[in-house]
């Protein structure tokens, strides 16, 4: 059996975080929206394909990262997909939105023409808080 890994074009676009129980967390690079990507450690590339208890559990974490955008980054509504149509491997977005954000009220998929950079301090900052508030695992190979 092969080892998991994370598809190269997630973590060209993202940020790695750590991890839960089933799910790698990583972050979008643009730091225009609070946009979480979570990658279950399966082969499987469908949500929905996914047994029961699994699928399960990754909703479960999925619902942890909303309610962290909601609680601690202060973002009212949540989109959420697990689209894969151009990484096949399953991830899911789960993503902040609020009146007045960069395409608000438009979906974020293919909309979000704004583009700022994660300070380190930021970046580390959101960390801190998913270890501290939700259980984050920080994985020892982490850049």
């Amino acid at each position: 059996m092969s080892e998991f890994a994370i598809d190269p074009q997630l973590l060209a676009d993202c940020h790695r975080l750590g991890r839960f129980d089933l799910c790698h967390v990583l972050l979008n690079s643009n730091a225009s929206l609070p946009w979480f990507i979570l990658v279950p450690e399966t082969a499987v590339t469908e949500l929905f394909d996914l047994p029961d208890t699994p699928r399960t559990a990754v909703l479960h974490e999925a619902a942890v990262v909303a309610q962290f955008i909601k609680n601690h980054l202060g973002y009212q509504k949540i989109n959420f997909a697990a689209i894969g149509n151009i990484v096949p491997q399953l991830h899911l977005h789960i993503v902040g939105r609020k009146l007045g954000d960069p395409c608000w009220p438009a979906p974020v998929w293919g909309k979000i023409i704004e583009s700022q950079e994660y300070s380190g301090q930021r970046l580390e900052g959101i960390r801190e808080l998913l270890v501290r508030q939700c259980s984050l695992k920080i994985e020892l190979d982490n850049p």
